[in-house]
Protein backbone atom coordinates (compact mmCIF):
# COMPACT_ATOMS: atom_id res chain seq x y z
CA UNK A 1 0.00 0.00 0.00
CA UNK A 2 1.61 3.20 -0.74
CA UNK A 3 1.01 6.75 0.11
CA UNK A 4 -0.23 9.79 -1.63
CA UNK A 5 2.44 12.08 -2.11
CA UNK A 6 2.65 14.84 -0.08
CA UNK A 7 1.82 18.49 -1.28
CA UNK A 8 4.37 20.81 -1.24
CA UNK A 9 3.62 24.01 0.60
CA UNK A 10 3.14 27.32 -0.79
CA UNK A 11 6.62 29.80 -0.35
CA UNK A 12 5.76 32.31 2.45
CA UNK A 13 6.69 35.21 -0.25
CA UNK A 14 3.44 34.16 -1.63
CA UNK A 15 1.30 34.40 1.03
CA UNK A 16 2.78 37.05 2.27
CA UNK A 17 1.68 38.49 -1.52
CA UNK A 18 -1.56 36.97 -1.63
CA UNK A 19 -2.21 38.56 1.95
CA UNK A 20 -1.00 42.12 0.80
CA UNK A 21 -2.99 41.88 -1.98
CA UNK A 22 -5.88 41.53 -0.02
CA UNK A 23 -5.22 44.11 2.43
CA UNK A 24 -4.38 46.54 0.02
CA UNK A 25 -8.14 45.55 -2.34
CA UNK A 26 -9.69 45.82 1.12
CA UNK A 27 -8.67 49.38 2.21
CA UNK A 28 -8.81 50.54 -1.73
CA UNK A 29 -12.72 50.11 -1.39
CA UNK A 30 -12.68 53.33 0.71
CA UNK A 31 -11.77 56.58 -0.60
CA UNK A 32 -11.84 58.43 2.69
CA UNK A 33 -8.96 55.85 3.88
CA UNK A 34 -7.66 57.14 1.09
CA UNK A 35 -7.98 61.42 0.99
CA UNK A 36 -7.05 60.97 5.07
CA UNK A 37 -3.66 59.01 3.78
CA UNK A 38 -4.17 55.97 5.82
CA UNK A 39 -2.03 53.10 5.26
CA UNK A 40 -1.70 49.67 7.05
CA UNK A 41 1.47 47.56 7.84
CA UNK A 42 0.70 43.53 8.26
CA UNK A 43 2.71 41.66 10.28
CA UNK A 44 0.93 38.44 10.02
CA UNK A 45 -2.64 38.68 10.90
CA UNK A 46 -1.60 42.05 13.18
CA UNK A 47 -2.67 44.95 11.49
CA UNK A 48 -1.08 48.55 12.66
CA UNK A 49 -2.82 51.78 10.93
CA UNK A 50 -0.86 54.57 9.98
CA UNK A 51 -1.83 58.33 9.85
CA UNK A 52 0.52 59.86 8.10
CA UNK A 53 0.78 63.98 9.44
CA UNK A 54 -0.17 66.36 6.99
CA UNK A 55 -0.96 69.95 7.69
CA UNK A 56 -4.69 69.55 6.37
CA UNK A 57 -5.38 67.55 9.78
CA UNK A 58 -4.28 69.89 11.89
CA UNK A 59 -7.57 71.36 14.23
CA UNK A 60 -5.53 74.22 16.37
CA UNK A 61 -2.93 75.49 14.19
CA UNK A 62 -2.11 77.72 17.28
CA UNK A 63 -1.02 74.82 19.22
CA UNK A 64 -0.94 73.13 16.45
CA UNK A 65 -2.88 69.89 17.13
CA UNK A 66 -4.32 67.05 15.04
CA UNK A 67 -8.06 67.75 15.00
CA UNK A 68 -10.73 65.95 16.79
CA UNK A 69 -12.76 64.51 14.10
CA UNK A 70 -9.72 63.45 11.83
CA UNK A 71 -8.23 61.39 15.24
CA UNK A 72 -11.54 59.86 15.76
CA UNK A 73 -12.09 59.16 11.67
CA UNK A 74 -8.57 57.19 12.18
CA UNK A 75 -9.85 55.64 14.92
CA UNK A 76 -13.00 54.71 13.64
CA UNK A 77 -11.03 53.25 10.33
CA UNK A 78 -8.91 51.33 12.51
CA UNK A 79 -11.39 49.55 14.63
CA UNK A 80 -13.75 48.85 11.29
CA UNK A 81 -10.66 47.63 8.66
CA UNK A 82 -9.36 45.48 11.91
CA UNK A 83 -12.86 43.87 11.89
CA UNK A 84 -13.06 43.50 8.27
CA UNK A 85 -9.50 42.09 7.96
CA UNK A 86 -10.69 39.69 10.51
CA UNK A 87 -12.95 38.17 8.28
CA UNK A 88 -10.62 38.38 4.81
CA UNK A 89 -8.73 36.32 6.92
CA UNK A 90 -10.70 33.47 7.65
CA UNK A 91 -11.83 33.79 3.43
CA UNK A 92 -8.23 33.85 2.70
CA UNK A 93 -6.95 31.26 4.91
CA UNK A 94 -9.74 28.81 4.23
CA UNK A 95 -8.23 25.17 3.15
CA UNK A 96 -5.02 26.12 3.86
CA UNK A 97 -5.04 29.17 1.97
CA UNK A 98 -5.36 28.34 -1.38
CA UNK A 99 -8.78 30.45 -1.77
CA UNK A 100 -7.44 33.58 -4.04
CA UNK A 101 -7.81 37.15 -2.72
CA UNK A 102 -11.73 37.52 -2.32
CA UNK A 103 -13.14 39.43 -5.07
CA UNK A 104 -16.15 42.03 -5.36
CA UNK A 105 -16.82 44.80 -2.65
CA UNK A 106 -16.42 43.41 1.25
CA UNK A 107 -19.20 44.24 3.27
CA UNK A 108 -18.09 47.10 6.01
CA UNK A 109 -19.39 46.17 9.50
CA UNK A 110 -21.78 49.11 10.62
CA UNK A 111 -21.48 51.34 13.69
CA UNK A 112 -24.01 51.04 16.24
CA UNK A 113 -21.75 53.71 18.71
CA UNK A 114 -18.24 54.81 18.78
CA UNK A 115 -16.81 56.71 22.00
CA UNK A 116 -13.42 58.63 21.88
CA UNK A 117 -10.78 59.25 24.92
CA UNK A 118 -8.77 62.06 24.28
CA UNK A 119 -6.07 61.51 26.48
CA UNK A 120 -3.56 64.26 25.12
CA UNK A 121 -3.63 66.72 22.11
CA UNK A 122 -2.54 65.12 18.87
CA UNK A 123 1.02 66.01 17.89
CA UNK A 124 1.77 67.48 14.41
CA UNK A 125 3.60 64.29 13.56
CA UNK A 126 3.12 60.69 12.33
CA UNK A 127 -0.10 58.71 14.38
CA UNK A 128 -0.02 54.80 14.79
CA UNK A 129 -2.99 52.35 15.73
CA UNK A 130 -3.93 49.20 16.76
CA UNK A 131 -7.52 47.39 17.25
CA UNK A 132 -8.36 44.36 19.57
CA UNK A 133 -11.15 42.60 18.46
CA UNK A 134 -12.69 42.15 22.02
CA UNK A 135 -16.14 40.26 21.25
CA UNK A 136 -17.07 39.05 17.54
CA UNK A 137 -20.24 36.97 16.49
CA UNK A 138 -22.22 36.90 13.82
CA UNK A 139 -24.22 39.69 14.31
CA UNK A 140 -22.15 42.35 16.81
CA UNK A 141 -18.59 42.99 17.58
CA UNK A 142 -17.21 45.26 20.31
CA UNK A 143 -13.62 46.81 19.46
CA UNK A 144 -10.86 48.78 21.38
CA UNK A 145 -8.61 51.01 19.37
CA UNK A 146 -5.33 52.67 20.55
CA UNK A 147 -3.13 55.52 19.20
CA UNK A 148 -0.15 56.88 19.66
CA UNK A 149 2.98 58.94 18.10
CA UNK A 150 5.92 58.43 19.64
CA UNK A 151 5.71 55.89 22.22
CA UNK A 152 3.11 53.18 21.99
CA UNK A 153 2.98 52.96 26.10
CA UNK A 154 1.99 57.11 25.98
CA UNK A 155 -1.22 56.90 24.30
CA UNK A 156 -2.92 59.90 22.70
CA UNK A 157 -5.87 58.74 22.54
CA UNK A 158 -8.34 54.94 22.44
CA UNK A 159 -11.91 54.74 21.12
CA UNK A 160 -14.38 51.93 21.86
CA UNK A 161 -16.82 50.69 18.86
CA UNK A 162 -19.93 48.20 18.51
CA UNK A 163 -20.66 47.17 15.36
CA UNK A 164 -23.61 45.46 12.81
CA UNK A 165 -21.82 42.84 11.60
CA UNK A 166 -21.94 42.51 7.80
CA UNK A 167 -24.81 39.47 6.45
CA UNK A 168 -27.48 40.75 9.48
Amino acid sequence: MSTPPRTRPEPVQVIKQRRDAALAKLVSTVPYIGFLGITFDRRGDELTAILPYDDKLVGNPVLPALHGGAIAAFLETTAIVELSWAIAWDEIEQGGGTKPVPTGKPKWPKTIDFTVDYLRSGLPRDAYARARVNRSGRRYASVHVEAWQDNRARLFAQATGHFLMPGT
